[in-house]
Protein backbone atom coordinates (compact mmCIF):
# COMPACT_ATOMS: atom_id res chain seq x y z
CA UNK A 1 0.00 0.00 0.00
CA UNK A 2 3.13 2.38 0.91
CA UNK A 3 4.77 1.98 -2.82
CA UNK A 4 1.35 2.44 -4.31
CA UNK A 5 0.45 5.61 -2.22
CA UNK A 6 3.92 6.69 -3.13
CA UNK A 7 3.27 5.96 -7.44
CA UNK A 8 -0.45 8.24 -6.40
CA UNK A 9 1.75 10.84 -5.13
CA UNK A 10 4.56 11.13 -7.74
CA UNK A 11 1.94 11.01 -10.36
CA UNK A 12 -0.31 14.25 -8.98
CA UNK A 13 2.85 15.88 -8.83
CA UNK A 14 3.89 15.62 -12.34
CA UNK A 15 1.23 18.32 -12.98
CA UNK A 16 1.09 16.61 -16.52
CA UNK A 17 -2.64 16.87 -18.79
CA UNK A 18 -4.89 14.84 -17.59
CA UNK A 19 -2.68 13.68 -14.80
CA UNK A 20 -5.18 12.43 -12.05
CA UNK A 21 -6.70 10.01 -14.81
CA UNK A 22 -2.95 8.87 -15.36
CA UNK A 23 -2.44 8.45 -11.76
CA UNK A 24 -5.94 6.16 -12.04
CA UNK A 25 -4.23 3.86 -14.73
CA UNK A 26 -1.09 3.59 -12.86
CA UNK A 27 -2.04 2.23 -9.86
CA UNK A 28 -4.28 0.14 -11.54
CA UNK A 29 -1.15 -1.44 -13.73
CA UNK A 30 0.87 -1.84 -10.52
CA UNK A 31 -2.12 -3.24 -8.20
CA UNK A 32 -2.47 -5.82 -11.25
CA UNK A 33 1.26 -6.63 -11.98
CA UNK A 34 1.34 -7.35 -8.00
CA UNK A 35 -1.62 -9.66 -8.18
CA UNK A 36 -4.12 -7.43 -6.24
CA UNK A 37 -7.23 -5.63 -6.72
CA UNK A 38 -7.93 -2.50 -8.80
CA UNK A 39 -7.04 1.18 -7.77
CA UNK A 40 -8.29 1.53 -3.81
CA UNK A 41 -10.37 4.48 -3.12
CA UNK A 42 -7.94 7.27 -0.74
CA UNK A 43 -7.55 11.04 -0.41
CA UNK A 44 -5.02 10.85 -2.80
CA UNK A 45 -7.49 9.05 -5.18
CA UNK A 46 -10.46 11.16 -5.01
CA UNK A 47 -11.17 14.42 -6.86
CA UNK A 48 -8.45 17.06 -6.71
CA UNK A 49 -11.26 19.44 -6.46
CA UNK A 50 -12.70 18.09 -3.52
CA UNK A 51 -9.49 18.24 -1.66
CA UNK A 52 -9.06 21.86 -2.86
CA UNK A 53 -12.29 23.16 -1.37
CA UNK A 54 -12.57 24.43 2.27
CA UNK A 55 -15.30 25.08 4.62
CA UNK A 56 -13.87 26.79 7.69
CA UNK A 57 -17.53 27.43 9.16
CA UNK A 58 -17.14 23.33 9.90
CA UNK A 59 -13.45 23.21 10.25
CA UNK A 60 -10.77 22.24 12.11
CA UNK A 61 -11.74 24.49 15.14
CA UNK A 62 -15.36 22.46 15.04
CA UNK A 63 -13.67 19.07 14.66
CA UNK A 64 -12.04 19.83 18.20
CA UNK A 65 -14.92 22.16 19.53
CA UNK A 66 -17.23 18.53 18.69
CA UNK A 67 -14.98 16.19 20.48
CA UNK A 68 -14.65 18.97 23.42
CA UNK A 69 -18.63 18.24 23.60
CA UNK A 70 -18.14 14.65 23.27
CA UNK A 71 -15.56 14.60 26.34
CA UNK A 72 -18.06 16.61 28.54
CA UNK A 73 -21.50 14.58 28.12
CA UNK A 74 -18.97 11.60 29.02
CA UNK A 75 -18.87 13.17 32.57
CA UNK A 76 -14.87 14.86 31.52
CA UNK A 77 -14.48 16.94 34.26
CA UNK A 78 -10.52 18.40 33.31
CA UNK A 79 -11.76 20.87 31.36
CA UNK A 80 -11.51 24.05 31.98
CA UNK A 81 -15.03 24.91 30.91
CA UNK A 82 -18.44 22.96 31.52
CA UNK A 83 -19.79 24.37 27.99
CA UNK A 84 -19.05 24.97 24.40
CA UNK A 85 -20.95 28.11 23.56
CA UNK A 86 -21.45 28.10 19.48
CA UNK A 87 -20.74 31.10 18.63
CA UNK A 88 -18.96 29.82 15.21
CA UNK A 89 -22.43 29.23 12.82
CA UNK A 90 -25.08 31.15 11.95
CA UNK A 91 -27.79 28.77 13.91
CA UNK A 92 -30.54 30.57 16.13
CA UNK A 93 -32.21 27.64 17.20
CA UNK A 94 -29.07 25.64 18.24
CA UNK A 95 -28.45 28.75 21.05
CA UNK A 96 -31.80 29.28 22.07
CA UNK A 97 -33.85 30.94 19.87
CA UNK A 98 -37.58 29.82 19.73
CA UNK A 99 -39.54 29.21 16.69
CA UNK A 100 -42.50 31.42 15.73
CA UNK A 101 -45.62 30.11 17.19
CA UNK A 102 -47.49 30.54 13.86
CA UNK A 103 -45.28 29.06 11.85
CA UNK A 104 -44.97 26.04 13.69
CA UNK A 105 -49.09 25.92 13.81
CA UNK A 106 -49.31 25.68 10.17
CA UNK A 107 -46.56 23.17 10.06
CA UNK A 108 -48.08 20.81 12.38
CA UNK A 109 -51.49 21.24 10.63
CA UNK A 110 -50.25 21.07 6.85
CA UNK A 111 -47.62 17.71 8.63
CA UNK A 112 -50.74 15.97 10.20
CA UNK A 113 -53.93 17.14 8.38
CA UNK A 114 -55.97 15.13 10.66
CA UNK A 115 -56.01 17.52 13.55
CA UNK A 116 -58.06 20.19 11.07
CA UNK A 117 -60.93 17.44 12.21
CA UNK A 118 -60.14 17.55 15.82
CA UNK A 119 -63.33 18.88 17.67
CA UNK A 120 -60.50 20.60 20.27
CA UNK A 121 -58.45 22.27 17.59
CA UNK A 122 -59.26 25.98 18.19
CA UNK A 123 -58.12 25.70 21.79
CA UNK A 124 -54.76 25.06 20.46
CA UNK A 125 -54.43 26.84 17.05
CA UNK A 126 -55.00 30.29 15.98
CA UNK A 127 -57.81 30.54 13.14
CA UNK A 128 -55.38 32.13 11.63
CA UNK A 129 -53.09 28.79 11.15
CA UNK A 130 -56.16 26.88 10.81
CA UNK A 131 -57.03 28.81 7.53
CA UNK A 132 -53.81 28.88 6.66
CA UNK A 133 -53.13 25.50 6.68
CA UNK A 134 -56.07 24.76 4.69
CA UNK A 135 -55.23 27.31 2.21
CA UNK A 136 -51.47 25.72 1.89
CA UNK A 137 -53.37 21.91 1.56
CA UNK A 138 -54.92 23.28 -1.27
CA UNK A 139 -52.08 23.89 -3.34
CA UNK A 140 -50.01 21.15 -1.84
CA UNK A 141 -52.78 18.27 -3.10
CA UNK A 142 -50.44 15.87 -2.60
CA UNK A 143 -49.41 16.50 1.13
CA UNK A 144 -46.02 17.14 2.20
CA UNK A 145 -45.00 13.84 1.44
CA UNK A 146 -44.64 13.74 -2.21
CA UNK A 147 -42.22 15.28 -4.80
CA UNK A 148 -43.22 18.60 -5.80
CA UNK A 149 -42.16 20.02 -9.59
CA UNK A 150 -38.57 21.04 -9.79
CA UNK A 151 -38.72 24.33 -9.41
CA UNK A 152 -40.81 24.37 -6.28
CA UNK A 153 -44.65 24.08 -5.92
CA UNK A 154 -46.89 26.25 -8.44
CA UNK A 155 -49.00 28.01 -5.59
CA UNK A 156 -45.85 29.01 -3.25
CA UNK A 157 -44.04 30.08 -6.21
CA UNK A 158 -47.04 32.42 -6.79
CA UNK A 159 -46.82 33.83 -3.51
CA UNK A 160 -42.86 34.38 -3.08
CA UNK A 161 -43.80 36.81 -6.78
CA UNK A 162 -46.51 38.56 -5.03
CA UNK A 163 -44.14 39.18 -2.02
CA UNK A 164 -41.03 40.28 -3.89
CA UNK A 165 -43.94 42.51 -5.72
CA UNK A 166 -45.12 44.50 -2.52
CA UNK A 167 -41.31 44.77 -1.20
CA UNK A 168 -39.65 46.58 -4.33
CA UNK A 169 -42.82 47.62 -6.46
CA UNK A 170 -41.82 46.13 -9.73
CA UNK A 171 -43.76 42.63 -11.19
CA UNK A 172 -42.10 39.08 -10.22
CA UNK A 173 -42.46 36.46 -12.69
CA UNK A 174 -43.19 32.40 -10.70
CA UNK A 175 -41.67 30.97 -13.56
CA UNK A 176 -37.90 33.29 -12.96
CA UNK A 177 -38.39 31.50 -9.55
CA UNK A 178 -36.80 28.69 -8.29
CA UNK A 179 -37.13 27.13 -4.27
CA UNK A 180 -34.43 25.72 -3.04
CA UNK A 181 -32.89 23.86 -0.23
CA UNK A 182 -31.90 26.87 1.40
CA UNK A 183 -30.44 29.53 -0.29
CA UNK A 184 -26.74 27.78 -0.52
CA UNK A 185 -28.08 24.86 -3.34
CA UNK A 186 -29.52 28.42 -5.46
CA UNK A 187 -25.86 29.54 -5.13
CA UNK A 188 -24.44 26.21 -5.96
CA UNK A 189 -26.02 26.08 -8.86
CA UNK A 190 -25.61 29.45 -10.30
CA UNK A 191 -22.35 29.15 -9.77
CA UNK A 192 -22.30 25.69 -11.29
CA UNK A 193 -24.17 26.98 -14.24
CA UNK A 194 -21.73 29.96 -14.86
CA UNK A 195 -18.38 27.87 -14.37
CA UNK A 196 -16.98 26.70 -17.70
CA UNK A 197 -13.23 25.81 -16.52
CA UNK A 198 -10.64 27.49 -14.31
CA UNK A 199 -10.59 30.44 -17.52
CA UNK A 200 -14.17 31.71 -15.91
CA UNK A 201 -13.57 34.09 -12.77
CA UNK A 202 -16.27 34.99 -10.15
CA UNK A 203 -15.43 38.19 -7.80
CA UNK A 204 -16.35 37.47 -4.54
CA UNK A 205 -15.51 40.18 -1.15
CA UNK A 206 -12.98 39.57 1.15
CA UNK A 207 -13.93 38.89 3.46
CA UNK A 208 -16.38 36.46 2.10
CA UNK A 209 -18.67 33.77 3.09
CA UNK A 210 -17.14 30.32 2.60
CA UNK A 211 -19.79 28.91 0.56
CA UNK A 212 -18.75 30.74 -2.67
CA UNK A 213 -15.07 30.12 -2.23
CA UNK A 214 -15.60 26.38 -2.22
CA UNK A 215 -18.17 26.17 -4.39
CA UNK A 216 -16.12 28.20 -7.38
CA UNK A 217 -12.91 25.19 -6.32
CA UNK A 218 -15.37 22.55 -6.52
CA UNK A 219 -16.40 23.51 -9.86
CA UNK A 220 -12.97 24.26 -11.34
CA UNK A 221 -13.42 27.97 -11.67
CA UNK A 222 -11.34 31.06 -10.46
CA UNK A 223 -11.92 33.15 -7.46
CA UNK A 224 -11.36 36.98 -7.99
CA UNK A 225 -11.17 38.69 -5.11
CA UNK A 226 -12.22 42.07 -4.28
CA UNK A 227 -11.22 43.58 -1.13
CA UNK A 228 -13.95 44.93 1.31
CA UNK A 229 -12.75 48.39 3.30
CA UNK A 230 -12.43 47.57 6.68
CA UNK A 231 -12.25 51.14 7.78
CA UNK A 232 -15.26 52.49 5.85
CA UNK A 233 -17.60 49.91 7.83
CA UNK A 234 -16.46 47.23 5.47
CA UNK A 235 -17.68 49.59 2.53
CA UNK A 236 -17.69 48.26 -0.87
CA UNK A 237 -15.43 50.76 -3.04
CA UNK A 238 -16.06 50.95 -7.15
CA UNK A 239 -12.11 51.85 -7.28
CA UNK A 240 -11.58 48.37 -5.50
CA UNK A 241 -14.11 46.63 -8.05
CA UNK A 242 -12.70 47.33 -11.21
CA UNK A 243 -8.86 46.77 -9.63
CA UNK A 244 -10.02 43.10 -9.20
CA UNK A 245 -11.60 43.17 -12.24
CA UNK A 246 -8.91 44.28 -14.36
CA UNK A 247 -6.19 42.30 -13.15
CA UNK A 248 -8.31 39.29 -13.65
CA UNK A 249 -9.16 40.04 -17.28
CA UNK A 250 -5.44 40.86 -17.32
CA UNK A 251 -4.47 37.65 -16.38
CA UNK A 252 -6.63 35.89 -19.50
CA UNK A 253 -10.16 35.03 -16.88
CA UNK A 254 -13.37 36.21 -18.22
CA UNK A 255 -15.12 37.39 -15.30
CA UNK A 256 -18.61 35.82 -15.17
CA UNK A 257 -20.23 37.15 -11.91
CA UNK A 258 -20.31 39.81 -8.95
CA UNK A 259 -21.00 38.55 -5.52
CA UNK A 260 -22.42 41.23 -3.44
CA UNK A 261 -23.79 40.07 0.29
CA UNK A 262 -25.98 42.10 1.66
CA UNK A 263 -26.29 42.78 4.89
CA UNK A 264 -22.90 41.17 5.84
CA UNK A 265 -21.70 37.93 6.24
CA UNK A 266 -19.21 38.13 8.14
CA UNK A 267 -18.84 41.72 8.19
CA UNK A 268 -22.07 42.58 9.43
CA UNK A 269 -22.30 46.21 7.10
CA UNK A 270 -25.75 47.38 5.09
CA UNK A 271 -25.04 48.71 2.00
CA UNK A 272 -26.30 52.12 1.23
CA UNK A 273 -28.41 52.87 -1.81
CA UNK A 274 -25.61 55.30 -3.34
CA UNK A 275 -23.55 52.11 -3.10
CA UNK A 276 -25.50 49.50 -4.67
CA UNK A 277 -26.28 51.85 -7.86
CA UNK A 278 -22.39 52.16 -8.13
CA UNK A 279 -22.23 48.18 -8.45
CA UNK A 280 -25.21 47.95 -10.71
CA UNK A 281 -23.62 50.23 -13.01
CA UNK A 282 -20.01 48.38 -12.73
CA UNK A 283 -22.09 45.59 -13.66
CA UNK A 284 -23.78 47.15 -16.27
CA UNK A 285 -20.42 48.96 -17.92
CA UNK A 286 -18.61 45.23 -17.43
CA UNK A 287 -21.60 42.61 -18.18
CA UNK A 288 -20.98 40.49 -15.36
CA UNK A 289 -24.20 38.83 -13.56
CA UNK A 290 -24.93 40.50 -10.21
CA UNK A 291 -25.16 38.07 -7.36
CA UNK A 292 -27.04 39.43 -4.63
CA UNK A 293 -27.13 37.50 -1.68
CA UNK A 294 -29.68 39.02 0.49
CA UNK A 295 -30.86 36.03 3.08
CA UNK A 296 -30.29 38.71 5.87
CA UNK A 297 -32.53 41.57 4.96
CA UNK A 298 -35.00 41.20 7.87
CA UNK A 299 -31.33 41.52 10.44
CA UNK A 300 -31.08 45.28 10.40
CA UNK A 301 -29.81 47.10 12.81
CA UNK A 302 -28.68 50.24 12.10
CA UNK A 303 -29.54 53.44 10.15
CA UNK A 304 -29.30 51.91 6.71
CA UNK A 305 -32.33 50.55 5.82
CA UNK A 306 -32.65 47.51 3.61
CA UNK A 307 -32.80 47.56 -0.39
CA UNK A 308 -32.95 44.67 -2.57
CA UNK A 309 -31.03 44.87 -5.95
CA UNK A 310 -33.68 43.87 -7.79
CA UNK A 311 -35.23 46.99 -6.74
CA UNK A 312 -32.45 49.16 -7.45
CA UNK A 313 -31.88 47.38 -10.61
CA UNK A 314 -35.76 48.05 -11.87
CA UNK A 315 -34.78 51.62 -10.47
CA UNK A 316 -32.08 52.28 -13.21
CA UNK A 317 -34.11 50.28 -15.42
CA UNK A 318 -30.46 48.54 -15.92
CA UNK A 319 -30.29 46.08 -18.15
CA UNK A 320 -27.76 43.94 -15.63
CA UNK A 321 -28.06 40.03 -15.50
CA UNK A 322 -29.43 39.11 -11.89
CA UNK A 323 -29.79 36.63 -9.68
CA UNK A 324 -30.78 36.93 -5.88
CA UNK A 325 -31.08 34.83 -2.93
CA UNK A 326 -33.05 34.12 0.31
CA UNK A 327 -33.37 31.95 2.61
CA UNK A 328 -35.57 30.40 5.87
CA UNK A 329 -32.50 30.26 8.12
CA UNK A 330 -32.20 33.99 8.70
CA UNK A 331 -34.32 36.71 10.18
CA UNK A 332 -36.26 36.19 12.70
CA UNK A 333 -37.15 33.09 11.58
CA UNK A 334 -34.16 30.92 11.78
CA UNK A 335 -35.75 27.56 10.65
CA UNK A 336 -32.02 26.58 9.53
CA UNK A 337 -33.53 22.79 9.66
CA UNK A 338 -35.93 23.56 7.06
CA UNK A 339 -34.03 23.74 4.71
CA UNK A 340 -35.91 26.35 2.73
CA UNK A 341 -35.02 29.05 0.52
CA UNK A 342 -35.84 30.55 -2.93
CA UNK A 343 -33.73 32.33 -6.40
CA UNK A 344 -35.09 34.89 -8.26
CA UNK A 345 -33.93 35.19 -11.40
CA UNK A 346 -34.23 38.74 -13.76
CA UNK A 347 -32.51 39.54 -17.04
CA UNK A 348 -31.56 36.58 -17.96
CA UNK A 349 -32.61 34.92 -21.64
CA UNK A 350 -35.32 31.92 -21.27
CA UNK A 351 -32.96 29.29 -22.52
CA UNK A 352 -30.64 30.03 -19.69
CA UNK A 353 -33.46 29.93 -17.22
CA UNK A 354 -34.51 26.54 -18.86
CA UNK A 355 -30.92 25.05 -17.85
CA UNK A 356 -31.38 26.49 -14.20
CA UNK A 357 -34.32 24.33 -14.75
CA UNK A 358 -32.79 21.36 -15.85
CA UNK A 359 -30.27 21.64 -12.85
CA UNK A 360 -32.89 21.66 -10.32
CA UNK A 361 -34.39 18.67 -11.89
CA UNK A 362 -31.74 16.59 -11.55
CA UNK A 363 -31.92 16.57 -7.31
CA UNK A 364 -36.15 16.17 -8.34
CA UNK A 365 -37.22 19.29 -5.93
CA UNK A 366 -36.11 20.74 -2.99
CA UNK A 367 -37.99 19.42 0.98
CA UNK A 368 -41.44 20.10 0.75
CA UNK A 369 -41.19 21.36 4.56
CA UNK A 370 -38.91 24.54 3.24
CA UNK A 371 -41.05 25.55 0.60
CA UNK A 372 -44.35 25.47 2.92
CA UNK A 373 -41.47 27.53 5.33
CA UNK A 374 -41.05 29.88 2.56
CA UNK A 375 -45.08 30.45 1.66
CA UNK A 376 -45.34 31.57 5.22
CA UNK A 377 -42.35 33.79 5.75
CA UNK A 378 -43.58 35.29 2.32
CA UNK A 379 -47.47 35.48 3.71
CA UNK A 380 -47.42 35.83 7.50
CA UNK A 381 -50.78 36.66 9.49
CA UNK A 382 -52.41 39.87 8.30
CA UNK A 383 -53.48 42.54 10.66
CA UNK A 384 -56.94 42.01 12.08
CA UNK A 385 -56.45 37.88 12.56
CA UNK A 386 -55.92 36.88 15.58
CA UNK A 387 -52.55 35.16 15.00
CA UNK A 388 -51.32 38.75 13.79
CA UNK A 389 -50.31 40.50 17.34
CA UNK A 390 -48.40 37.57 18.63
CA UNK A 391 -46.34 37.22 15.47
CA UNK A 392 -45.52 40.86 15.46
CA UNK A 393 -44.52 40.42 19.31
CA UNK A 394 -42.34 37.80 18.52
CA UNK A 395 -40.82 38.98 15.90
CA UNK A 396 -39.76 42.35 17.11
CA UNK A 397 -38.49 41.17 20.13
CA UNK A 398 -36.35 38.65 18.90
CA UNK A 399 -34.85 41.51 16.34
CA UNK A 400 -34.49 44.43 19.12
CA UNK A 401 -32.53 41.68 21.53
CA UNK A 402 -30.33 40.66 18.29
CA UNK A 403 -30.02 44.33 18.40
CA UNK A 404 -29.02 44.82 22.13
CA UNK A 405 -26.94 41.75 21.45
CA UNK A 406 -24.74 43.02 18.86
CA UNK A 407 -23.96 47.04 20.71
CA UNK A 408 -23.08 44.42 24.12
CA UNK A 409 -20.76 42.03 22.21
CA UNK A 410 -19.28 45.01 19.86
CA UNK A 411 -18.53 47.16 22.80
CA UNK A 412 -16.44 44.23 25.01
CA UNK A 413 -14.66 43.46 21.69
CA UNK A 414 -13.57 47.31 21.57
CA UNK A 415 -12.67 47.50 24.77
CA UNK A 416 -10.56 44.79 24.43
CA UNK A 417 -6.29 46.26 24.03
CA UNK A 418 -5.49 45.69 20.17
CA UNK A 419 -9.04 44.51 19.00
CA UNK A 420 -10.93 47.29 16.43
CA UNK A 421 -14.83 46.30 15.98
CA UNK A 422 -16.94 47.74 13.48
CA UNK A 423 -20.36 48.16 14.26
CA UNK A 424 -22.98 45.25 13.62
CA UNK A 425 -25.58 46.93 10.73
CA UNK A 426 -27.06 43.82 9.85
CA UNK A 427 -26.79 40.01 9.66
CA UNK A 428 -26.00 37.81 12.38
CA UNK A 429 -22.53 38.57 13.45
CA UNK A 430 -19.05 40.61 14.09
CA UNK A 431 -15.86 40.36 12.39
CA UNK A 432 -13.37 41.65 14.92
CA UNK A 433 -9.68 42.72 14.00
CA UNK A 434 -7.20 41.19 16.54
CA UNK A 435 -3.64 43.00 16.44
CA UNK A 436 -1.32 40.15 17.76
CA UNK A 437 1.80 40.45 19.77
CA UNK A 438 4.86 39.09 17.48
CA UNK A 439 5.39 36.33 20.47
CA UNK A 440 2.12 34.87 19.37
CA UNK A 441 2.49 35.22 15.61
CA UNK A 442 6.09 33.21 16.18
CA UNK A 443 4.12 30.48 18.34
CA UNK A 444 1.97 29.96 15.97
CA UNK A 445 4.35 29.28 13.30
CA UNK A 446 6.03 26.99 15.27
CA UNK A 447 2.56 25.57 15.77
CA UNK A 448 2.08 25.16 12.21
CA UNK A 449 -0.76 27.51 12.07
CA UNK A 450 -2.56 30.55 11.12
CA UNK A 451 -2.14 33.21 13.46
CA UNK A 452 -5.63 33.64 13.89
CA UNK A 453 -6.05 30.39 14.15
CA UNK A 454 -3.79 29.46 16.86
CA UNK A 455 -5.52 32.22 18.93
CA UNK A 456 -9.36 30.90 18.00
CA UNK A 457 -8.04 27.56 19.22
CA UNK A 458 -6.85 28.76 22.15
CA UNK A 459 -9.99 30.94 22.85
CA UNK A 460 -11.65 28.02 22.85
CA UNK A 461 -9.31 25.28 24.49
CA UNK A 462 -9.51 27.90 27.72
CA UNK A 463 -13.13 28.93 27.72
CA UNK A 464 -15.18 26.55 25.20
CA UNK A 465 -15.88 29.41 23.16
CA UNK A 466 -16.34 28.41 19.81
CA UNK A 467 -15.53 31.21 16.90
CA UNK A 468 -14.28 31.21 13.21
CA UNK A 469 -10.95 32.68 12.45
CA UNK A 470 -10.86 35.08 9.91
CA UNK A 471 -8.53 33.24 7.55
CA UNK A 472 -11.48 30.66 6.61
CA UNK A 473 -13.59 33.90 5.04
CA UNK A 474 -10.39 35.87 3.45
CA UNK A 475 -8.89 39.00 5.05
CA UNK A 476 -6.72 41.76 4.02
CA UNK A 477 -2.76 40.56 3.94
CA UNK A 478 -1.10 41.17 7.30
CA UNK A 479 -4.03 41.33 9.23
CA UNK A 480 -6.31 39.10 11.49
CA UNK A 481 -9.82 38.72 13.01
CA UNK A 482 -12.15 36.18 13.95
CA UNK A 483 -16.27 35.97 12.98
CA UNK A 484 -18.39 35.74 16.35
CA UNK A 485 -22.38 35.23 16.19
CA UNK A 486 -24.14 37.26 17.97
CA UNK A 487 -26.62 34.92 18.54
CA UNK A 488 -26.66 33.18 22.12
CA UNK A 489 -29.25 34.73 24.28
CA UNK A 490 -28.19 37.92 26.57
CA UNK A 491 -27.56 36.18 29.71
CA UNK A 492 -25.09 33.71 27.82
CA UNK A 493 -23.89 37.22 25.60
CA UNK A 494 -22.59 38.55 29.09
CA UNK A 495 -21.03 35.34 29.97
CA UNK A 496 -19.22 34.97 26.38
CA UNK A 497 -17.94 39.06 27.22
CA UNK A 498 -16.55 38.42 30.54
CA UNK A 499 -14.54 35.02 29.43
CA UNK A 500 -13.29 36.60 26.18
CA UNK A 501 -11.82 39.93 28.01
CA UNK A 502 -10.51 37.16 30.58
CA UNK A 503 -8.97 35.18 28.19
CA UNK A 504 -7.68 37.96 25.57
CA UNK A 505 -5.72 39.51 28.59
CA UNK A 506 -4.07 36.86 29.94
CA UNK A 507 -3.33 35.50 25.91
CA UNK A 508 -1.90 39.45 25.79
CA UNK A 509 -0.04 39.03 28.90
CA UNK A 510 1.81 35.50 27.50
CA UNK A 511 2.95 36.59 24.54
CA UNK A 512 3.71 40.11 25.15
Amino acid sequence: MTSMKTTVNASLNKGAPCSFMSTIRAVRAQAKSAGGRTIPLNVDTISPLVRTAEYAVRGEITIRANNYKSRLAKGDKSLPFDEIVECNVGNPQAVGQKPITFFRQVLSLVTYPKLLESKDIAKNFHSDAITKAKDILKIVPAGSGAYSHSMGIPGIRKKVAEFIERRDGYPSDPEKIFLTDGASISVKNALQLLIRGKSDGIMVPIPQYPLYSASIALFGGSQVDYLLDEKKGWGTDIAELRRAYDKATNEGICVRALVVINPGNPTGQALSEESMKQIVRFCEETGVTLFADEVYQVNIYGSTPFNSFKKIVCDMKADVGLISFYSASKGFTGECGRRGGYMEVHNLHDDVVMQLYKLSSVTLCSNIDGQIMMALIVDPPKEGGDAHAQYLKEGEEILASLKHRSSLLVKTLNDLEGVNCNPVEGALYAFPQITLPTKAIAAAKKAGKAPDVFYCLELLDNTGILVVPGSGFGQAEGTFHFRTTILPPPEKIMQVSKLLAKFHGDFMAKYS
